[in-house]
């Protein structure tokens, strides 16, 4: 069984390569991105990789792009509206566990609701934090840790995440 679960896999990454020229992990290969999407319930036409760690209550919006390695936590409750690009690696939170650890499990995790709005652009490996809301049309750059609310329509970077300016959808 092993051997023939092993040809299937080398079969499929073979596919992959040659089509798109990229490999993926196991279950990005026997599973469907949308379909992914409907059995957590989110939205029309979203999709959601296989290696995407969704946790709580997340709710997601309608043609959203939710990339590779995605951590959504929702634990504190996390919502996320229509159209948005959540790139590799990017991590939305609702809770953390700062007080647990240093008490030594005497205090409880601490959540907080989280919100993105729709249009939203979160580039590679950002970081949102709970009880952050990033509203419509935002722009969140690369390897940005975002530990404030964002307005609609700007761009932020950095870690902490700064606004740097208006977000310009004609780019």
């Amino acid at each position: 069984m092993f051997d023939k679960i092993r040809t299937l896999q080398k079969a499929l990454q073979r596919e992959k390569l040659d089509r798109f020229k990229r490999r993926v992990g196991f279950g990005d290969l026997v599973t469907d991105r949308w379909d992914n999407a409907r059995e957590y319930g989110f939205g029309e036409g979203t999709s959601v990789y296989d290696s995407v760690f969704v946790t709580g209550a997340v709710t997601v919006g309608r043609d959203n792009w939710i990339g590779p390695n995605v951590v959504l936590d929702g634990l504190g409750g996390l919502t996320i509206g229509d159209g948005c690009t959540i790139c590799a690696g990017a991590q939305i939170y609702s809770h953390n566990t700062v007080r647990r650890g240093l008490t030594g499990g005497a205090a409880p995790m601490e959540t907080q609701s989280t919100a993105i709005g729709s249009n939203v652009y979160i580039g590679p490996n950002s970081v949102v934090a709970m009880g952050v809301t990033i509203g419509d049309g935002v722009v969140v750059g690369a390897l940005s840790f975002v530990d404030a609310s964002i307005p609609p329509g700007k761009k932020a970077w950095g870690t902490p995440a700064r606004i740097v300016g208006d977000a310009d959808p004609s780019i």
